[in-house]
């Protein structure tokens, strides 16, 4: 039943179920400047979930797609924005919607609530109209229940997604700026409520920086029953349920 998570760097991962399926979150890799491995290194995927258009997270998910053979999973929006720059097989597209949620090759993907701001952007030159942000609770065959907050800031529906998911491991921002910092994470791992919170979108830029210390000391008031587990982009955390 053992899950593995592993870190790409920023706020990318991939993720291994039990039973083999492979799935790519928001996946950077090409100029992720703390991304550990190659887009010649991805040679399988299941499923590509992308929570918002901001070039890095939809990063290079229509080309592993076209890859791999695997499904783009993300908004109404970026689902006609994959389908016109690159995915035109129907079959390798599933549109969600906030609180939606589909069976893909085996996994259930349900799509959550983000507060964060997005557009499209294609390049460094040209913004295109996005339709928002998104996060993600994947529950795999055996019934493990991981949440993807993707950017967002700490809202208090999260303890919707506690109370209706009941994910075990949390994958959440702490860098601040474009995201919550420490005392919201820690925050909202008390709304969450999971066994471990695995933190991202740290350390890749100066203006995005943590205090790690600081969040374990706001975690060991707010939310002493959750594990921060941090790891360092190609690091992995192999989780049992």
């Amino acid at each position: 039943m053992t899950i593995t998570l592993t870190w790409l760097g920023h706020g990318s991962f991939k993720l291994e179920t039990a039973s083999d399926k492979i799935i790519y979150l928001d996946p950077w890799i090409e100029k992720n400047p703390v991304c550990p491995i190659k887009l010649s290194d991805v040679t399988r995927a299941d499923i590509v979930c992308v929570t918002h258009g901001h070039t890095d997270h939809i990063g290079d998910s229509i080309k592993i797609v076209n890859k791999t053979g695997a499904v783009f999973v993300s908004t109404p929006e970026l689902y006609l924005f994959a389908k016109k720059n690159g995915i035109p097989d129907e079959e390798r597209l599933c549109s969600l919607n906030i609180g939606g949620s589909s069976i893909i090759r085996g996994i259930e993907v349900i799509m959550t609530n983000a507060a964060h701001t997005s557009d499209i952007m294609p390049n460094e030159t040209e913004e295109v109209a996005g339709s928002g942000s998104c996060g993600y609770v994947l529950v795999t065959e055996d019934d493990a229940r991981v949440y993807f907050a993707g950017d967002t800031g700490v809202f208090l529906d999260m303890k919707l997604i506690a109370d209706l998911y009941a994910p075990k491991l949390a994958i959440m921002p702490i860098g601040g700026k474009y995201t919550m910092g420490e005392r919201e994470a820690a925050y909202a791992a008390y709304l969450i409520r999971p066994e471990i919170f695995v933190p991202m979108h740290f350390g890749t830029y100066s203006d995005q920086q943590a205090d790690l210390n600081k969040l374990r000391d706001l975690m060991m008031s707010m939310a002493p029953f959750t594990n921060l587990i941090v790891l360092k982009p190609g690091e992995s955390l192999d989780y049992t349920p």
